[in-house]
């Protein structure tokens, strides 16, 4: 990025937002901070921000209503956002994650891998190093420079982490890629994640191709790969398959 990346923290909280003000600035980033959910999506609408945190429990809109209404719009359905939120059960990150959030850090949280997850998605949200151009398979076609894709010719509001999935998938050229592969390349080393993360995001995917949802097949016990033959879900012959 030529200009520093710009960060919004939406937090009610105002010792915590100070908090993060405080590190984020202090490791080069700029930011907007807003306390309540409208106020947060009054602060996108001013300047679209290059990453959100958003906190889950917000006066007027909550952080699940505030995220939802962002990816709902073409406009910021790729802002990348990290949930911040007291509720650290599986149940409450997977409802997180299929609101659209590409990362979910429980409250109380250590500012030094907080900022380590920052500093990943907005490596992630930028060019896909030799990733780059387009890709397609059948109507679906990613383009990793402009950040987009389509069906049909029709913009799909994928967020950074279903987009991020999606490429390597198409990269991949039909060979299965293990979930394990798929939480690298699509979230970056050194995430941790339960294998569960990536089925939501694969859930959420094949909801929004549509009629092509089975573009996208699981290879069960391995991971993923795509195919446009169409059929369910089944067993893959493993000793022709190699996960990656």
């Amino acid at each position: 990025m030529s200009e520093l990346p710009h960060i919004l923290v939406v937090e009610d909280e105002r010792d915590l937002s100070d908090l993060l003000v405080y590190n984020l600035k202090k490791a080069g980033y700029l930011t907007a901070t807003a306390h309540a959910g409208r106020a947060a999506l009054d602060a996108v609408a001013r300047h679209a921000p290059d990453l959100i945190l958003l906190d889950v429990m917000l006066p007027e809109l909550p952080g699940t209503e505030v995220a939802m209404r962002l990816r709902a719009d073409p406009s910021t359905a790729s802002i990348p956002i990290i949930m911040l939120t007291a509720k650290g059960q599986e149940h409450d990150q997977v409802a997180g994650l299929k609101l659209g959030a590409d990362d979910y850090v429980t409250k109380p949280f250590s500012m030094k891998v907080l900022m380590a997850r920052i500093e990943a998605l907005l490596r992630r949200s930028g060019r896909m190093g030799g990733e780059r151009g387009s890709m397609r398979l059948g109507p679906i076609e990613i383009n990793t420079d402009t950040h987009q894709a389509t069906l049909n010719g029709e913009f799909i509001k994928l967020t950074l982490t279903e987009f991020r999935i999606l490429a390597s998938l198409l990269q991949a050229g039909g060979r299965v890629l293990s979930r394990n592969a798929l939480m690298t390349r699509a979230m970056g080393p050194g995430v941790t994640v339960t294998e569960r993360t990536i089925d939501v995001h694969v859930t959420s995917i094949r909801k929004k191709l549509g009629d092509y949802a089975h573009v996208v097949k699981t290879v069960r016990g391995v991971g993923y790969r795509t195919s446009l033959e169409p059929g369910q879900d089944g067993e893959a012959d493993m000793s022709s398959l190699a996960a990656s």
